[in-house]
C-alpha cells in the first residue's frame, strides 16, 4: 500500500500558478488555505506576482525557500508535465493537478495524459488528477480545492471520508454533506486518476483512524481483486463502506451464448462482490450521504425494529409498508407501553404503534411529544425511533426539533426524523436538527431504505470461502480447448475432469457407428447434432429424444443428412443415455465484468429458464455451503426440500456438483469465457444429480 502522507497531512503546500484575481475560483485555494488555518507552510507560486494574499510569492518552485511536502498544478496542459518534473527534482511527495486537457479531451489528451503518468512515475511523485476538483482534509485543515462546496466551514468530526471519480458531484457532495450537519472529514476527488485511483486512495483513508465511514462514488472500476481487498480491509478495521456507482446500464454488452449469460447484467460482478464483503451499496446521492450519516453520527441499531411516532395516521401507514418492503418490522408494544402511552395521547389516537399521538397533543406542549418518544425508546422489542413530522412548521417547527435533538441525545437507540414540509417553512427547524448532527429524511420509503440496509449490515459476516478444488487439474489443462463455443463432446470432457455426473455417450459420424453404441450403451436416447459455433442444437432442429435402441441408426442418418448447417462444422452425432427424470436446474458461469470474479448462476433450469428467470447469482468462489444459500433463495425452493410430499431432492449432490463446477471454472481461469449446463438433472436424496447438457465458450 503506498504511503499518501504528503497528500493528506503534508508540512508544507507549493500552489504552482496560484491566481490573485479576485471571482477566479482558481484563487480559491490560497484563500482557503488561509482562511481555514493551514498549520504548514504555504507557498505561492506564479512570476506574475511578488505576493499574494499576504504571502511571498515565488517565481517558479526552485525558488521556494524550504521543503516542500505537497505541490498544487493549476497551469495549462503544455506545461503540467514539466511542472510535475520540476517536482520530482525539488523533493515534493506528492501533487494534486487542477489542470484539464488530458484524456477528457480525446485521442490526443489520452496520449499526453500517458505522458503525464510516465513523467510522475519517473520523478517519484504521487499525482492526483489531473482534471480534478482536489481535496479536503479537516484533521490538517487542509483545503486544496477550488470547489464552492468548500467556502464555508465544513463541520469536523464525522470521521466520514468521501472519495470520488466525478468533481461536479463530488462538490455538490461536500456542500450537501455540510448543510446536512453531518461534514466530511476526508473529500477527495480523483479526476481522470493518471496515477491515483479511488481505490488507492480509500485504501489509504480507511487506515487513517480518525475515519469510521468511508463513502465512495464509482463510475468505472476495473479492479475486483483491489476493490475486493479494500472492503476486506474495512471489514477487519469495523469500518463501514457505503457505495453510489454509475453506469450500470447494460448498453453495449458483448453477446453471448448461454441462458445464464443473457440473463446476469453488466455490472453484476460488482455488485455480487460489494454485497457479499458487506457493502452498503446505496442508488443516489441523498441515500449516500444519509447512509453515511446513519453511520457516523448515531448510535448503531441493534435489529430493524422499529417504533414509530407521529401525528398523522396516514404517514404511520406509509411507514409500515415500506418498512416491510426494507426488512423491518413494527411490533406492537407491550400493554404496560400502551397504558403509558394512553395518558398522553387522545382516545382517537393510536398507542399500538405506530403511535398516532395526533395533532392536539402539541397543544400541551412540546416536551410530551419527546416523552412519547423516550416512552416507545425504553421497549426491549424496539431498536429505533422513527419520528414522522408533517405540517409542524415555522416556531413550533423550530421548538419540536429542540424536543427531538434533546430526546436523541438523552437515549441510547437511534430516533430518525422524517419531515414531510417545504423547505421555506422550516429553516429554523433544519438548523436546530443540523446543530444536533441529527439527519432529516424527506420521505418515509428513504428512510426506510437507509434504515433497512445498515440493520442488515450490522448482523452479517462477510464469508470467507476457499476456492473449491477440481477432481481432475491436469485433465482440465491437457484438453485443447481453442476460440470460441466447443461442442458438447469436447465439453463433457470437461464435465469428466470435473467430476461432475453425466450419462455415458459416444460421439458417432454415421448410423452404423451409432447402432455399434446404441447396442453397447443401452437406451433410450438422446441424439444431438455435434457443429462448431452451434451452441443450442434445438434450434437448428439438431436434437431428437427418447430414441430406441433400433431407431438409433436411422435417426443418426436422417440428423446428418437433414440438419440445416454446413457439412463442414458438422462433426457428428452425440448418441447420449436419457438420464433418469428429476428437477431441471441451469448452472452458469459467466464474466460479465472484466476485471472481476466470474459470477456463477444457479436456478430453474429448462428450456424456459429465461422466462421463469428464478435464479441467483454470487461471484467466484463457491463452495458447497454457499451453493446450498444460493439454492434457498429461489422460488422454487420448497421443491428441492420435499414439495407436498414429494420427496425430497439430493441436494448435498447438486451442492457439490455447484462447486466441483465453480473449482472448474477457477481451473480454466481466463481461458474460460462462459460455461453451461443446462439441464443439469437433479434426483430424489440418495440417487444424485445428471449434467444432460453443456455449453462453454473458451479463448487463448
Amino acid at each position: 500500500m503506498s504511503d499518501l502522507t504528503a497528500l493528506f497531512r503534508p508540512r508544507s503546500v507549493a500552489i504552482i500558478g496560484a491566481s490573485g484575481r479576485a471571482g477566479n475560483p482558481f484563487a480559491r485555494p490560497l484563500q482557503y488555505l488561509t482562511e481555514q488555518g493551514f498549520p504548514g507552510e504555504i507557498y505561492p507560486v506564479n512570476p506574475n506576482y511578488d505576493e499574494l494574499a499576504g504571502l511571498p510569492c515565488y517565481a517558479s518552485l526552485a525558488d521556494v525557500p524550504g521543503p516542500v511536502d505537497l505541490a498544487l498544478i493549476n497551469i495549462p496542459a503544455a506545461g503540467a508535465i514539466d511542472a510535475v518534473r520540476d517536482c520530482g527534482r525539488q523533493g515534493v511527495g506528492a501533487a494534486v493537478m487542477f489542470s484539464a486537457g488530458f484524456a477528457e479531451t480525446g485521442p490526443d489528451g489520452e496520449a499526453l495524459q500517458a505522458e503525464l503518468a510516465t513523467a510522475a512515475r519517473d520523478a517519484g511523485v504521487r499525482l492526483l488528477g489531473p482534471n480534478c476538483q482536489g481535496v479536503v482534509f479537516l484533521p490538517q485543515r487542509l483545503y486544496l480545492t477550488f470547489t464552492n462546496g468548500a467556502q464555508f466551514t465544513i463541520p469536523s468530526g464525522s470521521g466520514v471520508a468521501y472519495v470520488g471519480q466525478s468533481g461536479a458531484v463530488g462538490g455538490s457532495i461536500l456542500d450537501l454533506a455540510r448543510e446536512s450537519g453531518m461534514g466530511l472529514d476526508a473529500w477527495v476527488s480523483t479526476g481522470n486518476q493518471a496515477d491515483l485511483g479511488v481505490l488507492e486512495v480509500a485504501a489509504h483513508l480507511v487506515d487513517d483512524p480518525t475515519i469510521r465511514v468511508l463513502a465512495l462514488y464509482l463510475e468505472s472500476i476495473g479492479d475486483g481483486a483491489a476493490f475486493g481487498s479494500l472492503a476486506r480491509r474495512a471489514d477487519e478495521l469495523g469500518k463501514q463502506l457505503v457505495v453510489l456507482r454509475s453506469g450500470r446500464s447494460d448498453a453495449g454488452r458483448r453477446a453471448v451464448a448461454s441462458h445464464t449469460g443473457a440473463m446476469v447484467a453488466s455490472g453484476a460482478a460488482f455488485d455480487l462482490l460489494a454485497r457479499r464483503e458487506g457493502v452498503i451499496l446505496v442508488d443516489d446521492v441523498d441515500e449516500l450521504l444519509l447512509t453515511a450519516h446513519v453511520l457516523a453520527r448515531m448510535p448503531v441499531p441493534l435489529g430493524g425494529r422499529l417504533g414509530v411516532v407521529t401525528s398523522s395516521g396516514g404517514a404511520g401507514s406509509l411507514a409500515a409498508d415500506h418498512a416491510e418492503a426494507a426488512g423491518l418490522t413494527l411490533p406492537v408494544l407491550a400493554d404496560a407501553a400502551q397504558r403509558d402511552l394512553a395518558e398522553h395521547v387522545p382516545e382517537f389516537g393510536s398507542v399500538t404503534n405506530p403511535v398516532d399521538v395526533t395533532a392536539q397533543l402539541f397543544n400541551r406542549g412540546f416536551e410530551l411529544f419527546g416523552e412519547v418518544c423516550r416512552r416507545v425508546a425504553a421497549e426491549d422489542d424496539i431498536d429505533a425511533v422513527v419520528v414522522l413530522i408533517t405540517m409542524v412548521v415555522g416556531d413550533r417547527g423550530r421548538q419540536l426539533a429542540d424536543e427531538l435533538v434533546a430526546t436523541a441525545a438523552a437515549i441510547t437507540k437511534p430516533v430518525y426524523v422524517v419531515w414531510l414540509a417545504g423547505a421555506e417553512q422550516t429553516q429554523q427547524g433544519r438548523a436546530a436538527y443540523r446543530d444536533g448532527h441529527l439527519p432529516v429524511f424527506s420521505s418515509v420509503g428513504m428512510l426506510c431504505r437507509v434504515v433497512g440496509r445498515v440493520v442488515a449490515r450490522q448482523g452479517y459476516a462477510p464469508p470467507r470461502i476457499a476456492p473449491p478444488s477440481v477432481a481432475d487439474p491436469t485433465a482440465v489443462h491437457a484438453l485443447q480447448l481453442g476460440d470460441g463455443a466447443l461442442t458438447e463432446a469436447q465439453g463433457i470432457a470437461l464435465l469428466d475432469a470435473a467430476g461432475v455426473p453425466r450419462p455415458p455417450a459416444t460421439l458417432v459420424r454415421s448410423g452404423r457407428d451409432a447402432r455399434t453404441a446404441a447396442s453397447r450403451l443401452g437406451g433410450p436416447f438422446a441424439c444431438k447434432v455435434q457443429a462448431r459455433g452451434v451452441s443450442h442444437k434445438s434450434d437448428v432442429g439438431g436434437v431428437v429424444l427418447n430414441v430406441a435402441v433400433d431407431d438409433v441408426e436411422a435417426t443418426v442418418d436422417r440428423l446428418l443428412a437433414e440438419v440445416d448447417l454446413p457439412k463442414a462444422d458438422v462433426e457428428g452425432v452425440l448418441v447420449q443415455q436419457m438420464a433418469p427424470q428429476g428437477l431441471e436446474v441451469i448452472v452458469g458461469v459467466t464474466r460479465p465484468d472484466p476485471g472481476y470474479p466470474p459470477v456463477l448462476t444457479l436456478g430453474a433450469g429448462g428450456v424456459a429458464t429465461e422466462i421463469h428467470r428464478d435464479v441467483t447469482s454470487q461471484v467466484l468462489p463457491v463452495d458447497a455451503d454457499e451453493a446450498v444459500r444460493m439454492l434457498r433463495q429461489l422460488r422454487s425452493w420448497p421443491l428441492f426440500d420435499g414439495h407436498r410430499g414429494a420427496p425430497p431432492l439430493d441436494v448435498a449432490a447438486l451442492a457439490d456438483a455447484v462447486a466441483s463446477i465453480a473449482g472448474l471454472a477457477g481451473e480454466l481461469g481466463e481461458r474460460l469465457e462462459e460455461l453451461e449446463i443446462n439441464p443439469l438433472i437433479v434426483h430424489p436424496r440418495g440417487d444424485g444429480v445428471t449434467a444432460v447438457d453443456i455449453v462453454v465458450t473458451t479463448t487463448t
